[in-house]
């Protein structure tokens, strides 16, 4: 499934307007603690997450993950969307929780690591 899938899956709005969204996505995660999804981040897996600072898109980077979900219609800065682009790791805007992305997700077809 590719991130422009995901996003039509869960409704979201594609922030970053230069990255890939014909990356595949492997697999999903949820977590907000940087320093775990270091632990266990991986290559095309879709992330989601409340934080929005700099340091998600330079996590995401090291995995070179194929994107990063923010729920809740949560706003990330545009310096950071920039950022994204710049790495190209794709940023997706949902209005559903993060429990609500995931269940899209898995009902698509979209595993956990």
């Amino acid at each position: 499934m590719t991130v422009k899938e995901v996003a039509d899956i869960i409704g979201a709005s594609i922030l970053t307007k230069q990255a890939d969204t014909e990356k595949q996505v492997k697999e999903g995660y949820t977590c907000d603690l940087l320093s775990w999804v270091m632990a266990h981040g991986r290559e095309g897996m879709a992330w989601t997450t409340v934080q929005t600072h700099m340091n998600v898109i330079a996590v995401a980077s090291l995995h070179d993950m194929s994107c990063v979900i923010i729920p809740e219609g949560i706003r990330m800065e545009d310096d950071v969307v920039e950022k994204a682009d710049e790495e190209g790791i794709c940023v997706l805007s949902s209005s559903l929780t993060a429990f609500d992305i995931c269940g899209r997700l898995a009902a698509a077809g979209i595993g956990a690591c």
